[in-house]
Order: C-alpha cells, then sequence, then structure tokens
C-alpha cells in the first residue's frame, strides 16, 4: 500500500454536485493499493496513519498524532499512486491492483482507522472525484508498506 498523506486545515472531496467526504483540522490521505497487498498491509496503514506525528504541540513541534488531536481522516482511493513512467512518457498502471482487490482493502483501511477513534471520511470508490485541500505546513508524506 502506498499513502501520500497531507496535514490539512480542511479537505473536500465531491463527486459531481454532491459532496462525499469532508473534514475540518485532519489528515487527507490518497491510498492505492499494489498486488501484494493484503489484509496486514491494511492493518499496518491504518495503524501509522492514526500514530504518525503531524500535528504541532504547544511548543510548534510536529510531535503530535491523530490520536492525540481533535483530528480527522479524509481517505480517497488512488490507483494512480501505482502509476509507472519509467519507459516513456505516458503511465503504465500495471502495478496497481484490479478494483476488486483494492476495494476491500481501502474498506479495511477505513475500518481499522473507525476502530482506532479516528472520525473518518471517503471518497467514492472508481468515481471521477474533485478534491480540495487546503494544505497545512505544507506537511506531506509518502507512507509505503
Amino acid at each position: 500500500m502506498r499513502a501520500v498523506v497531507q496535514r490539512v486545515s480542511s479537505a473536500r472531496v465531491d463527486v459531481g454536485a454532491e459532496t462525499v467526504g469532508e473534514i475540518g483540522l485532519g489528515l487527507c490521505v490518497l491510498l492505492g493499493v499494489t498486488h501484494s497487498d493484503a489484509p496486514a498491509q491494511a492493518i499496518k496503514m491504518a495503524n501509522k496513519l492514526y500514530g504518525v506525528r503531524l500535528f504541532d504541540d504547544a511548543d510548534g513541534v510536529m510531535n503530535l498524532s491523530l490520536a492525540e488531536v481533535d483530528a480527522a481522516v479524509l481517505v480517497i482511493s488512488q490507483f494512480t499512486l501505482y502509476g509507472d513512467v519509467t519507459k516513456g512518457r505516458r503511465p503504465t498502471w500495471i502495478a496497481a491492483a484490479r478494483p476488486a482487490a483494492a476495494e476491500p482493502l481501502i474498506d479495511q483501511v477505513v475500518a481499522e482507522l473507525r476502530a482506532l477513534g479516528a472520525g473518518v471520511e471517503t471518497g467514492r470508490f472508481r468515481a471521477d472525484m474533485v478534491v480540495s485541500i487546503v494544505n497545512e505546513g505544507p506537511a506531506t508524506l509518502i507512507i509505503d508498506t
């Protein structure tokens, strides 16, 4: 699994004219799945996202996690994270898991985050989404399991 994680002051995902997920302070997570991913990677990713210290403490140091602040998570499936342009200019998506394999693992990450206590919003799998992000810091990480 691969995630691009941004600390945000707000984030929203729209499908057509409908807002399907929206958060204030929190993490916007673009999440991709590859062929070798399994439930163990989903659990590991959820724990990493819940525990990563990207929020400022009283001294202005990134020392707090979702577990320690009143923040939420917006999880958006993103197969293009496994795009490869090493040969030419047109990306290949061979490394991205097929939807039938990817969707349950994305759902598992969401369920694991909720079980840990995070407030979670999501995009809509396989939809054409418009994502609006106000990146705080900016603070952006790439997390691979």
